[in-house]
């Protein structure tokens, strides 16, 4: 396989809802989900231990939400040929102490601030799947900031060649998803998600447009669901249920 392995793991209601309202966020969340999620860490390190990914994958979804107004930019006056590539800083990629990459899909460009690196996460470091539609303005940040990217794509991040990129330019060979429902969903229409764990609490949150496990297109008439098979269930003395499930390739 010319790509990593992928494994997605999210933590949802029983009625399938990932955040508690539209506009929740992954650093902006909703107390109320606190409460009755409770703590999911136990679950996340076994996942962790099993798989022990390279990457762990997130979407600008989870760090800001659509209604938000990124902080504009430095105009780039410089040559664009210095920017529509990939950007892999060689002390940042080739660090001895290299562990991991916590990784974003950010095409449009309106994260900022980002955090290069996380107490408690040694040796990982923050990178962003980009693409050719990304503004340049951007890119040239991310480059001051000495944030490695890879480009991938022409209007949006080409999800299939970035996980190619990510096994070949930095020899990643697992990838753990953690993101939200948009992108688990592009992941999985790519045909591109290998294992699939959901932690399920005991709770039920509805609602029209609250985020759920995939939101991804509706099914064309000649597409067909993806079909799961059970690796394990586990029935936690908290009420959750972690179900563990590979994905038949079709």
């Amino acid at each position: 396989m010319n790509r990593p392995k992928i494994v997605v793991y999210t933590v949802a209601s029983t009625d399938g809802r990932v955040a508690i309202t539209p506009d929740a966020t992954l650093l902006h969340g909703d107390e109320r989900m606190d409460a009755v999620a409770g703590s999911s860490e136990e679950v996340y390190k076994w996942i962790r231990v099993i798989h022990n990914p390279q990457v762990i994958l997130e979407g600008s979804g989870s760090f800001v939400t659509e209604e938000e107004v990124p902080e504009p930019l430095p105009p780039f006056a410089g040559d664009l040929n210095l920017l529509y590539n990939d950007f892999l800083p060689e002390p940042v990629v080739h660090d001895p102490g290299r562990q991991g990459w916590f990784t974003a899909v950010d095409s449009r460009g309106r994260v900022r601030g980002w955090i290069k690196e996380f107490e408690g996460w040694e040796g990982w470091h923050i990178l962003i799947l980009v693409s050719h539609n990304t503004p340049p303005e951007y890119l040239a940040y991310l480059q001051s900031e000495n944030i490695p990217y890879i480009m991938a794509g022409s209007e949006r991040v080409d999800l299939t060649r970035a996980m190619e990129k990510l096994k070949s330019h930095l020899g990643v060979s697992s990838v753990l998803s953690t993101a939200g429902g948009k992108l688990n969903g592009a992941l999985l229409r790519a045909g591109l998600v290998d294992e699939i764990n959901i932690e399920f609490f005991p709770a039920i949150i509805g609602g029209f447009k609250t985020p759920s496990l995939y939101d991804s297109p509706e099914l064309k008439p000649d597409e067909w669901p993806t079909r799961l098979k059970l690796i394990s269930a586990l029935v936690q003395d908290n009420g959750h249920v972690w179900l563990r499930y590979e994905v038949v390739k079709q």
